[in-house]
């Protein structure tokens, strides 16, 4: 089972530099919808996660996001616990992380 980090704990990390990676993991139709990301944040298809999971970096604390933090970025990040331990999910997703920066 995977854990999660706040809009909060992800700014502080970016903030300071930490090395984070962050991917966003929403549907492709939600994510065709509404572009805006985080900034740094790569876009990857759920679907295809067998093929872009190899390419991310061992060196980094890897964060997933979707719309509002549900099964999406949940199911992703379990998935991604075997080669990266320690991912983590945003909680409330994109929708969250722009609640928290206004």
């Amino acid at each position: 089972m995977t854990t999660s980090i706040t809009a909060v704990e992800l700014k502080d990390k970016l903030t300071e530099k930490t090395k984070v990676c962050v991917i966003d993991v929403r549907r492709k139709a939600d994510y065709e919808k509404s572009p805006e990301t985080i900034e740094g944040a790569a876009w990857h298809d759920p679907e295809k996660i067998e093929e872009w999971s190899k390419a991310l970096p061992n060196d980094q604390e890897l964060v997933v996001f979707c719309v509002k933090g549900g099964s999406v970025s949940q199911s992703v990040a379990n998935a991604l616990q075997e080669s990266h331990p320690g991912v983590r999910f945003l909680e409330g997703g994109i929708l969250g992380w722009q609640d928290g920066q206004k």
